[in-house]
């Protein structure tokens, strides 16, 4: 097609494409890792959940770190369990960077976490409980695996 004597290749305009991130930023995309209806909702319908805000001074997400995302045209807060990023020793790492929605008080949304979470969030989640005053037991309890 031709537009004002130049060549305009319309394709090039509607496809966006964006760089691999292995960390938790802005928009990235998240794995809903629980069964909570609006989890399974937006994994069926292949809309994952979008990072909007992470709550910490870096404004990167480490496992353990809460953030806030975009699911199905609603703000919830969720828990980073696992994530695509290099890890330190002892710690896995995985293939999506998942999440488990909690409430305001932080309390999960869903009764079961259905993959295996690190071992290492034990620790993390007893000191930040200490530090920030929110109660992460909740979340440990509903855990099946951890590796």
């Amino acid at each position: 097609m031709l537009r004002n004597g130049m060549a305009f290749n319309i394709l090039s305009r509607t496809i966006s494409t964006s760089p691999i991130s292995n960390q938790v930023i802005k928009l990235t995309r998240l794995r809903v890792v629980d069964n909570s209806d609006i989890g399974k909702q937006a994994m069926l319908e292949g809309k994952p959940p979008r990072c909007i805000h992470v709550y910490n001074r870096k404004g990167v997400g480490y496992i353990g770190d809460k953030v806030m995302v975009a699911i199905k045209g609603e703000k919830k807060k969720a828990i980073l369990v696992g994530l695509k990023q290099k890890q330190n020793v002892k710690v896995p790492k995985f293939d999506s960077n998942n999440i488990v929605l909690i409430d305001d008080n932080g309390t999960p949304l869903g009764t079961r976490i259905q993959v295996p979470i690190p071992h290492i969030l034990r620790t993390i989640m007893r000191e930040k409980t200490h530090s920030k005053g929110a109660d992460y037991t909740k979340l440990l309890a509903i855990a099946t695996k951890f590796v």
